[in-house]
């Protein structure tokens, strides 16, 4: 994934974006004509002067041949990154004071009049001149309107093509499709494409996303991958990450410190593997993933907890009632909590989130445990996509494979019995199924905890009492005197004998 090199004697230059390096296997072939083409705002003219900004920084200059942008807009569409364009040639095809000549504008919009190739002609001189390394060329549609059919447009862009191909440089050719069909003739003729996208959505924040649809001779990550427009450039989210060479998380197996919990779990629950905690509001799904964040760091590791439902002050005040104080943890660093806005992130930003937060810090290590509270909330905030389990697959097999320990809470819709829901069928994915239940006894609401899923290790096949209550978390003794407690409405088949008689706190 490096930024510029050589890959078999074939020079390999990089973007500007390493995420974009990442999805190219380390870049782009140099020496060859590109496309770049997306609707207006997509960010082309972005990712275009981050290709040049890049070039200078390897002693490769640069060129802009602005059609539709004036040198004073892309100077300022730089400022806005933080950029300054200082050091790249900018060539106006069609400069300021005479654009308002009717003369000119008649030669820029009247080919019949003047030959296209005149109006080209400019550019070209200007390269054989000055010679650069890399060129965006903004933008193809006036080309298109210029040419006033296709096939003389096509061999117009040949003409660029073979121009090029003998300069030592490298073309950025973008493409604001304001054409009523999809320009395949471009996408034939150059070496690769880079499409983007915007797709606005019913509520929150529009989603941007990015799609190799053709590279020449070279292997590429296939797919959508989300990106942002923001201060300093395009921060593009691949879809999915290289898995780690080795394991970089914890190689002790996981436990609560909750002696009776930890008994339902065997060993406690083994690095690389995943825990679905399930059941309906309020029966503490959240508060045993916090615990098991805590008993991480109590160790000296590191956990990340990412919170849709909850903000990070009711969380730790929730965790403080009942006992496990999370703020030293905080504090020094061992836990990190993150609160994600519903309708303001995409799949691959949250996932890109995730594997950033568990990378090692200076003077720490990786992270070891991962607690996602809750999928409802990752549904929720992201009602349009269709993908999601897919997508959170690829999460959970790059967590596993660096041996981290993931919590995925699941809320289920109802409250008792067979009225019960759940939003999303998760429990394949995970390597362990803890599941929570209310359920009515002697007038009393009261709750249950069993473990219905290990894919390593032995564990408990017994049916717990659990309750949270005067500080602490509590797991009893198994409820062998109940039929039924699963689905919510038990029958009583032992005698007077007291619930939650013996527990373990």
């Amino acid at each position: 994934m490096a930024g510029s090199g050589t890959d078999g004697g074939e020079g390999i230059i990089g973007t500007g974006s390493p995420e974009l390096d990442a999805i190219l296997f380390g870049g782009l072939p140099a020496n060859r004509v590109y496309l770049v083409e997306g609707n207006p705002g997509t960010g082309k003219t972005t990712l275009a002067m981050q290709f040049l900004l890049e070039g200078l920084k390897t002693g490769e200059s640069g060129m802009y041949v602005a059609i539709s942008e004036t040198p004073r807009e892309l100077r300022s569409i730089a400022a806005s990154h933080g950029w300054t364009l200082d050091g790249i040639l900018i060539y106006e095809l069609l400069g300021s004071e005479d654009s308002l000549d009717v003369d000119a504008q008649y030669s820029m919009f009247h080919p019949s009049e003047v030959e296209l190739g005149a109006t080209t002609k400019g550019v070209l001189e200007f390269v054989e001149k000055h010679k650069p390394r890399r060129i965006a060329f903004d933008s193809l549609s006036e080309l298109r309107l210029l040419a006033q059919n296709p096939l003389r447009y096509r061999r117009q862009i040949l003409a660029l093509k073979q121009f090029f191909a003998g300069r030592d440089c490298t073309v950025l050719l973008l493409d604001d499709r304001t054409s009523n069909h999809e320009d395949l003739q471009v996408q034939s003729i150059a070496h690769g494409v880079i499409s983007l996208e915007s797709i606005a959505s019913e509520y929150g924040d529009e989603r941007r996303r990015l799609r190799i649809r053709k590279l020449r001779g070279r292997q590429y990550m296939a797919g959508y991958h989300d990106f942002e427009i923001v201060p300093g450039g395009l921060a593009i989210y691949p879809r999915k990450s290289l898995v780690p060479s080795e394991p970089h998380g914890s190689s002790q197996f996981l436990k609560s410190g909750n002696q009776s919990l930890d008994r339902l779990l065997g060993d406690g629950i083994s690095p690389g593997t995943s825990a679905l905690l399930l059941g309906p509001a309020g029966t503490g799904k959240s508060s045993c993933a916090t615990l098991y964040a805590i008993s991480a760091a109590s160790r000296g590791e590191r956990a990340a907890m990412f919170t849709f439902d909850e903000s990070v002050e009711t969380l730790m005040q929730r965790a403080e009632g009942l006992g496990m104080d999370l703020a030293p943890h905080v504090e020094s660093g061992r836990i990190d909590i993150h609160k994600i806005d519903p309708g303001e992130v995409s799949p691959g930003e949250f996932a890109h989130m995730v594997r950033k937060a568990c990378k090692a810090r200076d003077g720490e290590g990786p992270v070891s445990v991962v607690v996602i509270d809750s999928l409802n909330g990752y549904l929720a905030s992201m009602p349009e996509e269709r993908f999601l389990t897919m997508q959170l697959h690829e999460l959970l097999s790059y967590l596993s494979a660096a041996g981290i320990v993931t919590f995925l809470v699941v809320t289920q819709h109802g409250m008792l019995g067979a009225t019960m829901s759940t939003p999303v069928d998760a429990s394949y994915l995970a390597d362990a199924v803890i599941l929570f239940r209310y359920f009515e006894a002697q007038g009393e609401i009261r709750q249950a905890i069993s473990v219905v899923k290990k894919r390593s290790g032995s564990h408990e096949r017994t049916i717990r009492e659990f309750s949270m209550r005067n500080g602490c978390i509590a797991v009893g003794e198994p409820l062998r005197e109940f039929q039924g407690v699963l689905g919510g409405i038990p029958n009583y088949r032992g005698t007077a004998a007291k619930l939650m008689e013996k527990t373990d706190g």
